[in-house]
């Protein structure tokens, strides 16, 4: 103790080290950082601590947001290159990897960013073998299923960030067709985060009222109103967003707060989120793809039995054969 901390305060016990509310950022990044802001200004964590290979930008990212505490409620920043100072984490949320170049897809990526898996999903899980991991780098499907390989944890610990913010998206763009708030509009985007995800039109609402019952030919090629595009700009939208600005990231950041919350509360709140989908709907793949989940304090708890038409299942299927297609050539 200093003499002034000695002047200042007699110590009845000491104080722990660590609280019990530990959420682990891997990568500061646009994407990571954008978390790790929504992650505090959500009030979601007690702790927060960063991991990145680049130590000046680590360092320069954590003194950022510690500078800003006196404006949070008490939570404690710190980061380190070294992955001992994630101890006891009871979330771990993966964002690092290579990004995604203007026109290519997520599924490009796959190869590079698993062997970026391999030097940090043993390290996360060495030192909080009781924590879930939240995978949020992309292709986020395919990172999901190396991530719960190379962890060797129960799948229901091993979550992907999936379609939340496809759905999101979805959400928002339909909200502006009808001139209502996006969260008074209700339905899901389910599958891959990517090109071949899975638009629910059987199952959309605003108050309880299905716009397929409305609008019998919704979303398919028969629709007068074209609400086939909704769809084509949520699938378009993360492309658009790369080409304007370089990356994508508030959106993401958003959305990952939302799940950490969830998990860390033990909320019981539901999600699309990617988990592993053999036996649900027909899938006999062993893959990582979106349904709506359940999420508390031992991830993913219950899938909903999402009622499907048999397009929307043969669509499903098709995205969990070209997953396994892409994992059937992942050197792990």
């Amino acid at each position: 103790m200093s003499a002034i901390t000695s002047a200042l305060f007699t110590e009845v016990a000491p104080p722990h080290d660590t609280s019990g509310n530990k959420v682990t950022i891997v990568g500061v990044g646009q994407v990571g950082m954008a978390c790790a802001f929504s992650i505090l200004t959500q009030n979601v964590a007690s702790e927060i601590v960063l991991v990145d290979v680049v130590a000046d930008k680590l360092k320069g990212e954590m003194m950022d947001l510690q500078h800003g505490l006196t404006f949070m409620k008490n939570v404690r920043v710190n980061a380190s290159t070294d992955y001992s100072v994630t101890a006891n984490s009871r979330l771990c949320i993966v964002t690092a990897g290579a990004r995604q170049k203007e026109g290519e897809s997520r599924l490009a990526l796959v190869q590079r960013n698993t062997d970026i898996f391999k030097g940090i999903i043993p390290q996360l899980v060495k030192y909080s073998p009781d924590a879930n991991l939240l995978i949020v780098s992309n292709p986020v499907d395919i990172l999901t299923y190396v991530a719960w390989k190379l962890s060797g944890l129960p799948h229901n610990r091993v979550i992907g960030s999936g379609t939340n913010l496809d759905s999101s998206r979805f959400r928002f763009i339909m909200s502006q067709r009808v001139k209502v708030a996006p969260n008074s509009c209700h339905g899901w985007i389910i599958g891959e985060h990517g090109d071949t995800s899975v638009p629910v039109w059987s199952g959309v609402n605003i108050a309880g009222v299905r716009l397929r019952d409305i609008n019998p030919h919704i979303g398919t090629a028969n629709d007068k109103e074209n609400w086939k595009d909704v769809h084509n700009q949520v699938v378009q939208s993360a492309y658009e967003v790369i080409k304007l600005k370089g990356y994508t990231s508030w959106a993401i950041g958003l959305s990952v707060g939302t799940l950490a919350q969830a998990i860390l509360r033990n909320g019981g709140n539901i999600h699309a989120v990617s988990t592993l989908v053999k036996g649900q709907h027909g899938i006999d793949k062993e893959v990582f793809l979106s349904l709506p989940c359940v999420l508390g304090e031992n991830g993913v708890t219950h899938i909903v039995k999402q009622p499907l038409t048999d397009e929307e299942v043969a669509m499903l299927q098709k995205s969990a054969k070209l997953m396994d297609e892409v994992q059937s050539n992942l050197k792990m």
